[in-house]
């Protein structure tokens, strides 16, 4: 599932040259949000292809001796993680590589705000990631891929998602529904992906999904330039903030307990990443995905399952939310991260016991799209409250660098979850989801047990009064 990458501009800034209205809103967030739904196509193209690619075609023997560098990185893995089979090697692989798209977005944001400006950061963020994607057609070149993927993609996200809030000023009540136009493009875009990328990758060839990727991300920074005209203006370089809030008594301390609460959201990421990491491998090698006229179900499209689940759960969850806040029985913040971390729980449940039903035969594709069903709702009590959460008990002095420090979540989930990897073929399906469905638990309970220190030093709602 896509993480809907939300930041706010850091001070103000200019407005655009022009103010044409667009449903309401600047023509900027039109701009804005198709350029984040081609970029996320790229990503979520290239993504959908990545484990598949290297563990059945990538590493295997008399090919993986082409990839320019690959000894070398592979020593480095193996020092720290063992000698690894080829599938334990891809999704370590995936692992680093999903962990540092979340990780270096920190650095682009600092360069964006201080050093290039977000217009430029996000142009040359793209065409890194155009580059990298095209680059992926060559086997020699896909460590230099990787590498300019995870560095465009750096240099774009945060920025890109900060131009949205540069778009209105503080008190503009339509920012809430800017957001949520851009984050709906952005699962639009993770949905299509799949289909497009992963049906040319799987049937035609890798390289034509890969390419399929590269010309999405063209398209994005084609739309991007036609309306810069339409674009909030970069801050003045030599801007300075003189009136920054400073750090009161007691600030440190909700920073080190908002830090243990991301360390606990790490545990739902890493069970999270497997959705694109173990998982592909275990859907082309253990679900029955036949269909009529000889024909058979891709891959990647669970992917897609995966990002339009989210888009159909959305308002359904937040109809229910509205329902119980109106009878006084809506979870708390804290209470919805529980339960989403309970909900992945039994998400994984399903995958073990659909393989052990299974036996020796394949299982019924209706368990996994069960799973994403279940997935889904996982996803919207976790993901956007957690975030939320972090934003409104940071202190108000590094608000913006607690907000980027929630990533790290998802980079330690990322390479949590390689790691995790290595345990799927000596233990098989049956056993490898039970164990992501205790990793779940572990974060739900933790949540449950450190609930009344989070609420007392974050000065959250009263325990009393909130509903678990």
């Amino acid at each position: 599932m896509p993480l809907n990458t939300i930041a706010e501009a850091s001070s103000p800034v200019a407005a655009p040259a022009a103010s044409a209205e667009f449903f309401g809103h600047p023509r900027g967030l039109a701009y804005i949000a198709f350029t984040e739904a081609w970029e996320r196509f790229s990503f979520y193209g290239m993504q959908a292809l990545l484990v598949l690619y290297m563990s059945g075609y990538l590493l295997q023997p008399g090919v993986v001796e082409q990839v320019a560098g690959f000894a070398g990185l592979r020593a480095a893995i193996e020092a720290v993680f063992g000698t690894l089979s080829t599938q334990a090697l891809a999704a370590q692989i995936f692992g680093l590589y999903i962990g540092l798209v979340y990780f270096v977005p920190i650095f682009g944001g600092l360069l964006g705000d201080h050093v290039m400006g977000r217009r430029r950061a996000v142009l040359l963020g793209a065409a890194a990631m155009a580059i990298g994607h095209f680059l992926m057609a060559f086997e020699t070149a896909f460590l230099p891929a990787l590498a300019a993927l995870i560095v465009g993609s750096g240099l774009l996200k945060g920025n890109l998602a900060a131009q949205v809030g540069a778009l209105y000023s503080k008190d503009d009540r339509r920012r809430d529904s800017a957001y949520t136009a851009y984050c709906t493009a952005i699962n639009v875009g993770a949905f299509i992906a799949p289909l497009v990328c992963g049906t040319l990758g799987e049937f035609y060839g890798w390289h034509y999904g890969f390419g399929a990727a590269g010309i999405g991300m063209l398209i994005g920074i084609v739309i991007y330039l036609a309306g810069a005209k339409h674009l909030p203006a970069d801050r003045p370089r030599d801007a300075r903030v003189h009136d920054r809030p400073r750090m009161q008594p007691g600030d440190l301390r909700k920073v080190l307990v908002i830090l243990l609460l991301l360390a606990i959201t790490a545990l739902f990421w890493t069970v999270q990443t497997q959705v694109w990491n173990t998982y592909p491998v275990w859907l082309r090698d253990q679900v029955d995905r036949s269909l009529p006229f000889d024909l058979t179900l891709p891959v990647t499209w669970f992917q897609a399952l995966d990002s339009l689940t989210v888009l159909l759960f959305a308002p359904l969850v937040m109809f229910l939310w509205r329902r119980q806040a109106q009878r006084g029985a809506e979870p708390s913040d804290l209470g919805k991260i529980a339960l989403g971390c309970g909900f992945f729980a039994i998400a994984c449940l399903l995958l073990s016991v659909g393989q052990w039903l299974a036996g020796a035969g394949r299982v019924p594709v209706g368990w996994p799209i069960l799973f994403h069903f279940i997935c889904a709702a996982s996803y919207l009590y976790v993901a956007p409250i957690a975030l939320a959460l972090v934003s409104r008990a940071a202190p108000p002095a590094v608000n913006a660098m607690m907000v980027g420090s929630y990533y790290l979540g998802l980079f330690v989930g990322g390479i949590a979850s390689g790691w995790l990897a290595r345990f799927y073929e000596p233990l098989g399906p049956v056993m490898f989801w039970m164990l992501h469905v205790l990793v779940a638990v572990a974060g739900s309970l933790s949540i449950l047990v450190l609930r009344r220190m989070f609420v007392r030093v974050l000065e959250l709602e009263s325990p009393r009064t909130a509903t678990a």
